[in-house]
């Protein structure tokens, strides 16, 4: 079996990115579908105490990585504005896959 870092690919800051991505939209989803139903439906406030800040720690790191790749000139105006935007959105995340494909192919 080969060493486990040999199998993974190096990390890129498109890559990195994408998982930010990935990670504040899920933070979203469990704070919307999981935490506040929680606190309201069974009167257990603790998840929302919990994911509330998670949630909002994500969001600034992912806001911050992509005004990093907008300063850098790795994605345009408009594909900044469009991964902002979808971080405001349950499920938004799966809407901005496909600027994360043409990036990809861009740079293959």
């Amino acid at each position: 079996m080969p060493p486990l870092h040999a199998v993974s690919a190096p990390p890129t800051p498109l890559r990195a990115l994408r998982l930010a991505s990935l990670t504040e939209g899920s933070t979203l989803l469990l704070l919307v579908l999981v935490a506040v139903p929680l606190k309201r439906l069974a009167g257990w406030p603790l998840g929302v105490s919990v994911m509330g800040p998670v949630h909002g720690a994500a969001f600034l790191i992912y806001a911050g990585m992509v005004l990093q790749h907008l300063t850098a000139q790795r994605i345009a105006h408009r594909d900044a504005a469009q991964l902002l935007l979808a971080a405001f959105v349950p499920f938004g995340v799966l809407l901005v896959g496909k600027v994360f494909r043409r990036k990809a192919l861009a740079t293959a």
